[in-house]
């Protein structure tokens, strides 16, 4: 990959557009009237939760559309109703597997011009992969690095690609600690590890964009909300989701969009837009949610206190971070 020295500066500005769209609005509402013919699509985790929504939503509108799996069978029968949909086998926490599908689908030819890391996992027990690294952080971020620059040729032939990069509310929990991303030192509390990959992720797009925007490779990352019945949450008890409040006292997913507990089809809205609206040509290195930019959290006390009040914690959008990150995980990657 091409690299763009220039010394980092001030991030793009974390200022809401007023795209017309909001939490309530669907996948399928934000790309209405846009045709993607002739473009190429890869999403990660695009055969279950939200990745197969959005899947579904870029291929209705004409994508070709590529979904990595780590499961190819449970892939190809998750998206057997969408016609033309193509899978290949990857696991992200796997060097040599990512490896192996880049190298085929730059061998195909093909322009990349819309990339969704979507696929992650969430507050899950003490992992780690075959170099030791910490397994969320290792797969929600790592993972997506390497694929990301392993397919950067594509993504620049495509002569305007956009890359999607899924972050969470999440990365509230935790920044990155580089002095200890894999609890080598400190206790392992699995939410801190997976609000760490959070953030991993926000920065990552920060300065994905930063490299590559002289390219015409734009990055977006996006909180898609609180959706219950998408896997993510599958290492979390009953009586912790009902705690939390995203289910009722029937196990029934709580719907609330204004507070961010989405349809999954409302969750698949914002990755969607980024991928997609022509508000945010020319635009890049932000952190959106509800179909739109948003905002920097200048008050973090309130923020917290407020789940339903929208924002970007400054460490994650910190460019001093962002170049940081993008370092290590080159020498973590190599």
């Amino acid at each position: 990959m091409a690299h763009n020295e220039e010394t980092p500066t001030m991030t793009t500005p974390q200022r809401p557009l007023r795209s017309g769209f909001g939490a309530a609005s669907t996948a399928e509402e934000v790309i209405e009237g846009i045709d993607l013919a002739g473009k190429v699509a890869i999403v990660t985790g695009g055969y279950s939760g939200i990745g197969l929504e959005t899947s579904r939503v870029l291929r209705a509108a004409g994508a070709e559309v590529v979904v990595p799996a780590r499961d190819p069978e449970r892939a190809r029968t998750a998206l057997k109703e969408l016609d033309g949909v193509e899978v290949a086998p990857m696991d992200l926490i796997d060097p040599a597997s990512v490896d192996a599908f880049t190298e085929t689908f730059l061998a195909s030819g093909r322009p990349l011009h819309i990339l969704v890391d979507n696929a992650g996992i969430m507050a899950t027990p003490l992992t780690r992969d075959a170099r030791g690294h910490e397994a969320q952080f290792a797969t929600n971020h790592l993972g997506h690095f390497r694929l990301t620059t392993r397919l950067w040729p594509a993504l620049v032939a495509a002569g305007g690609a956009r890359v999607v990069v899924l972050s969470s509310r999440g990365h509230r929990f935790s920044p990155v600690v580089f002095e200890d991303l894999h609890f080598e030192h400190r206790p392992y509390e699995p939410f801190l590890a997976y609000g760490q990959s959070k953030t991993a992720n926000v920065l990552f797009a920060a300065e994905l964009d930063r490299r590559g925007r002289s390219q015409g490779v734009r990055a977006f990352s996006v909180h898609p909300g609180r959706i219950v019945g998408t896997g993510l949450a599958k290492y979390l008890a009953e009586d912790a989701l009902a705690a939390a409040g995203a289910v009722d006292a029937e196990g029934r997913p709580v719907r609330d969009p204004a507070r961010q507990m989405k349809t999954i089809e409302q969750g698949a809205a914002t990755s969607v837009w980024c991928a997609t609206s022509e508000l945010l040509a020319g635009r890049g290195g932000v952190y959106c949610e509800n179909a739109d930019i948003s905002p920097l959290v200048e008050d973090e006390a309130t923020w917290r206190a407020d789940e339903a009040a929208p924002g970007v914690l400054p460490y994650a959008v910190d460019p001093e971070a962002a170049a940081r990150l993008w370092e290590v995980s080159e020498r973590l990657t190599a």
